[in-house]
C-alpha cells in the first residue's frame, strides 16, 4: 500500500502515536512512585508501631524490676526491723541469765533436763523447754518452776507436754514446753521495777 499523505500528517501521526506511548509509560511509573510511597510509608508507620511496643515492654519491664527491688527492701527493711525489736525486747527485759539457768537448774526436779530457753514476745516472760523421763516428771518441772520457795517466776504455765512412745523412745522421752513470767522485783531482772521511796519524818 503506497501512502500518500503528505509529510506533515505523516509527522503529527508518529508524535501522536509517540505521545500516547509516552503517557502509558508515565502512567505505569506513576503508578509504580505511588506503589514505592504506599510500601515506604507502611513500613515505616510499622517501624514506628514496633519501636514505641518495644519502649513500652522496657518500661514496663523496669517498672517490674524497680518493684520488685523495692519490694526486696521493704522486706530487709523489715527484717532488720524485727531484729532491732527483738534486741529491744531483750535490752528492755534486762534478764540475768547466768543467774536465772543456775536458779532454773536446782529447780528442775529428778529425771528432768531443761533442754532450752526463749525470750516470748509476752513482756517480762519467758519460754522453757524441758526433757523428762515420763509424764509426771515433766509436770513437776511446772510446778517447781512456780513455786514462790524456788523464787524464780511469779507464775507458769504449761503450753504443751508431749511423750514417745515406743521400745526405741530416749532417756527423755517426755518434752515440756512452759511460759513463765517474771514478778515485778524479781532478783534476775537487771533492773527491777522502782519501788516507791518512803520516807519517815523524824520528830
Amino acid at each position: 500500500m503506497i501512502n500518500l499523505l503528505p509529510p506533515e500528517t505523516k509527522q503529527t501521526i508518529f508524535y501522536a502515536k509517540r505521545n500516547t506511548l509516552l503517557l502509558k509509560w508515565l502512567a505505569a511509573l506513576t503508578v509504580a512512585i505511588i506503589g514505592v510511597f504506599a510500601v515506604v510509608m507502611f513500613g515505616q508507620f510499622y517501624i514506628t508501631r514496633a519501636t514505641d511496643q518495644l519502649l513500652q515492654d522496657i518500661d514496663q519491664t523496669e517498672q517490674g524490676l524497680a518493684q520488685q527491688d523495692l519490694q526486696e527492701t521493704k522486706t530487709r527493711v523489715q527484717e532488720i526491723s524485727d531484729s532491732l525489736n527483738l534486741v529491744v525486747q531483750v535490752l528492755s527485759q534486762q534478764v540475768l541469765f547466768s543467774d536465772l539457768i543456775r536458779q532454773v537448774g536446782s529447780a528442775i526436779p529428778s529425771g528432768a533436763v531443761l533442754s532450752g530457753l526463749t525470750i516470748n514476745e509476752t513482756e517480762g516472760g519467758i519460754d522453757l523447754l524441758a526433757d523428762a523421763t515420763d509424764y509426771n516428771t515433766a509436770t513437776q518441772v511446772q510446778v517447781n518452776l512456780e513455786d514462790p520457795a524456788n523464787e524464780i517466776f511469779a507464775s507458769s504455765d504449761i503450753i504443751s507436754v508431749r511423750c514417745e512412745q515406743g521400745e526405741d523412745s530416749p532417756t527423755y522421752p517426755c518434752q515440756i514446753t512452759i511460759r513463765a513470767l517474771f514478778g515485778e522485783n524479781s532478783q534476775f531482772l537487771l533492773i527491777p521495777e522502782a519501788q516507791p521511796n518512803i520516807e519517815g519524818n523524824s520528830s
